[in-house]
């Protein structure tokens, strides 16, 4: 029978067991993280009807969605979790509770081109505040203060939040009479980083912007400084445009908001360069980078939307949120040496070695260990001693212990810490303390080593 070459498709992430356990810790941390401020976690089908997946269809959504027939339904996968987040909220909107926050940590699927730091196939880590009809501005603030939260307990040092608020775009190009052709302006701006002051003003007076106008945005978007300084400087555009007023009300309570959440200002800056999803967010949005990689782009973001499920309900349901691309985020880490090596990775704490021909005494002892928390596997099979030791090395499992005759009769474990070789023997109760003690020691740091500040 010929064999069938092993092989992952391209853009889909396999990882090896101890890049599998890094991976879980930092999911686990951000369901941690999230849980504290109060979101309940929430899972969606990874199939839908295409129909309801696909309600709002167009653009490159669904030239990338995998779709299919199974019989003569129409399905596919799901390609991010905020279309099946607002499914679910229309389709459960008389047993919920507002405003609504979940969490979700899922796979989802796009079919686009895969390329290095690009998958088809990746976890999203998504919050989401959800309200019915109206939505306090204190969520807007609590969201950045999640995100500094959660990378700080990743391990992250050296990252900033930015903020800004659609409202004072909008309101800003309206000012100048440009509001028909904002979304080209905005996504000209957008490549500000990337091509230079001077090329963004000639693409803006190409697209149509009068010389004046193009300097203007330029003076405008290139407004820096302190947080307050940002905030001194636009106040000098107040009393022109209503929205605008409207959406530095919103930024100013932001910043005053982030503050008291415990965000340090070295971690979140205004910026008036961002703007996200044209037609989607409309209130205060979120960028968040790494800033000794800029080139990377965004970590995390998102912002305030005004209705998350108008293509299946009348019902307004404002919301704010964000997600982490996980998958991509962990990959670059790893590209760039972030990823603390020196974390327990190993699937058991101790490897129980019995040397006896009844293991009923080496089962006994495992069950005790695992009722104390500590994770405990034997081994059982009839190999030399030294093949077992190497077992445990290779697993990088912490600590084995020997029972035997003498160890029995005595009433003792004899645990080997296989990092320093340091052997002792100790009753039951005992060995568990002292192992428990170690494995403190072993799992303190975080997943993400940043060496940063």
């Amino acid at each position: 029978m010929s064999k069938v070459q092993p092989r992952t498709l391209s853009g889909f992430m396999e990882l090896l067991p101890a890049r599998q356990a890094q991976f879980d810790r930092m999911v686990e941390i951000l369901r941690r993280t999230y849980s504290l401020y109060g979101f309940t976690p929430l899972d969606t089908p990874l199939i839908e009807a295409s129909e309801v997946l696909l309600a709002k269809g167009g653009g490159e959504t669904e030239k990338q969605i995998y779709r299919f027939m199974k019989g003569d339904t129409d399905l596919s996968l799901r390609f991010d979790l905020t279309v099946p987040l607002a499914k679910y909220v229309a389709q459960n909107y008389g047993h919920l509770t507002f405003p609504f926050r979940r969490f979700q940590i899922g796979k989802v699927y796009r079919g686009e081109r895969a390329q290095r730091g690009r998958f088809r196939e990746f976890y999203q880590a998504d919050i989401d505040v959800i309200g019915d009809g109206k939505l306090d501005i204190s969520n807007e603030a609590e969201i950045p203060s999640i995100i500094y939260r959660a990378f700080t307990a990743l391990g992250l040092k050296r990252f900033q939040i930015r903020v800004n608020n659609r409202k004072i775009l909008n309101g800003f190009y309206a000012m100048l009479g440009l509001t028909q052709q904002s979304g080209e302006i905005m996504r000209t701006v957008d490549k500000l980083d990337k091509i230079g002051a001077s090329k963004v003003k000639e693409l803006l007076v190409e697209g149509g912007v009068s010389e004046d106008s193009a300097q203007e945005i330029l003076h405008f978007i290139g407004i820096s400084g302190g947080n307050q300084a940002v905030l001194a400087a636009l106040e000098t555009y107040r009393g022109r445009n209503e929205v605008f007023d409207a959406g530095l009300d919103e930024l100013t309570t932001v910043v005053k908001y982030l503050a008291a959440f415990g965000v340090p200002e070295t971690h979140f800056a205004v910026d008036l360069t961002i703007a996200r999803g044209l037609d989607y967010y409309t209130g205060t949005v979120y960028e968040t980078t790494m800033l000794d990689h800029p080139e990377i782009g965004s970590i995390c973001s998102g912002g305030r939307y005004d209705n998350l499920a108008e293509y299946y309900t009348d019902k307004q349901l404002p919301g704010v949120g964000i997600s982490i691309g996980l998958t991509r985020l962990f990959f670059v880490l790893e590209d760039q040496g972030y990823l603390n090596d020196s974390l327990n990775t190993a699937p058991a704490d101790v490897l129980l070695l019995p040397m006896t021909e009844d293991l009923s005494p080496a089962i006994a002892l495992a069950t005790q260990l695992r009722e104390a928390g500590i994770r405990a596997q034997i081994h059982g099979e009839q190999k030399k001693f030294k093949q077992k030791i190497s077992y445990a090395d290779k697993l990088h499992i912490p600590y084995v212990i020997f029972l035997g005759e003498d160890e029995i009769s005595s009433g003792v474990a004899a645990v080997k810490d296989l990092a320093t070789g340091e052997q002792v023997k100790l009753p039951p109760a005992e060995a568990i303390a002292h192992i428990q003690a170690g494995l403190d020691k072993l799992n303190q740091g975080a997943p993400i080593l940043d060496r940063g500040e």
